[in-house]
């Protein structure tokens, strides 16, 4: 197996870890990221030793998202053709089952052995969609799961958010894109457990080491039959809409005017102006986001 670019494989014993590796970065979402995820949740199947994969992010966040660093332009082969928006290209890339970002997430969704997505820090936009593809998903208490492209430039790509909470729930929260701690998140019904970071990999361990005590026969033939009534909901027909919808919602002249406002004054510049009215994620006072002396290590402690 070559070695990734933008994470790390690990086994130990039963267990397979994948960890998103661009700390400085906030592990957020660049070429090839997508599809090294795919590969090495391939790797872990095609591993007779493996019977469950525990997705995490090295450094003080899971991942905060697509990178919007330098205008998004590292997307623009599948996307662009002259330098220019070309729609046709945006949707035949996005909801390919070969190249779009969704499918390849959606690979630990489809992924026979178990997943369990270990959040903490920034756990954002594209990278909530991510870590909803798991089948669990356990986070420090005072992590930030969010979707702040509800508010601007963007659109629910893997739909996870929609089929994990209730109507209610999902319309207050696609509607506003609020941030929730790892600890409201639980209240939610959005993700499994909340633990104090402290104790974050112990749980996430003791977890896998449990689902790991299991017949790989009988994992599987449990997540097939959940998955299964969930695709029957229509699953599959919401991640196309999911994708074509925030390409359109790139490429709106408000669209526009935010991520050239952050080629011209940064990210941050771009992001204060979309979240200021609601006074979160970079917005909020210290104690309402994660605490970043949190730091995930880009090794397991038994690596």
């Amino acid at each position: 197996m070559p070695p990734f670019q933008t994470l790390l494989y690990d086994t130990h014993e039963a267990i397979a870890t994948i960890t998103l590796n661009r700390p400085e970065r906030l592990n957020t979402i660049v070429p090839p990221m997508p599809e090294e995820i795919e590969a090495a949740t391939h790797e872990a199947i095609r591993d007779p030793a493996v019977k469950v994969i525990v997705l995490r992010g090295a450094g003080r966040a899971f991942c905060a998202g697509f990178d919007l660093g330098g205008g998004f332009h590292h997307w623009d082969e599948g996307l662009t053709t002259d330098g220019r928006w070309d729609p046709g290209k945006d949707f035949a890339m996005t909801t390919s089952s070969s190249i779009g970002p969704v499918p390849k997430f959606m690979s630990l969704w489809r992924s026979p052995k178990p997943v369990i997505a270990q959040v903490h820090g920034w756990c954002v936009g594209g990278g909530s969609d991510m870590a909803l593809c798991a089948d669990l998903v356990i986070a420090s208490e005072d992590a930030r799961i969010g979707t702040s492209y509800s508010r601007m430039w963007g659109c629910y790509l893997s739909g996870m958010w929609l089929y994990r909470l209730g109507l209610t729930k999902a319309k207050e929260y696609s509607l506003t894109g609020k941030p929730l701690s790892g600890a409201e998140a639980v209240e939610a019904g959005l993700i499994n457990g909340a633990v104090p970071f402290s104790e974050l990999e112990r749980e996430v361990s003791e977890r896998a080491r449990q689902l790991a005590a299991i017949p790989l026969s009988q994992l599987t033939a449990m997540k097939l039959i959940v998955n299964q009534a969930y695709e029957n909901m229509g699953l599959a027909s919401t991640q196309v809409l999911g994708p074509i919808l925030d390409g359109l919602m790139r490429n709106t002249p408000d669209a526009h005017e935010f991520i050239e406002l952050a080629e011209r004054e940064g990210v941050s510049a771009a992001a204060k102006l979309r979240d200021a009215p609601f006074g979160d994620y970079s917005q909020a006072p210290p104690g309402e986001q994660p605490n970043p002396e949190h730091v995930i290590p880009a090794r397991p402690d038994w690596a």
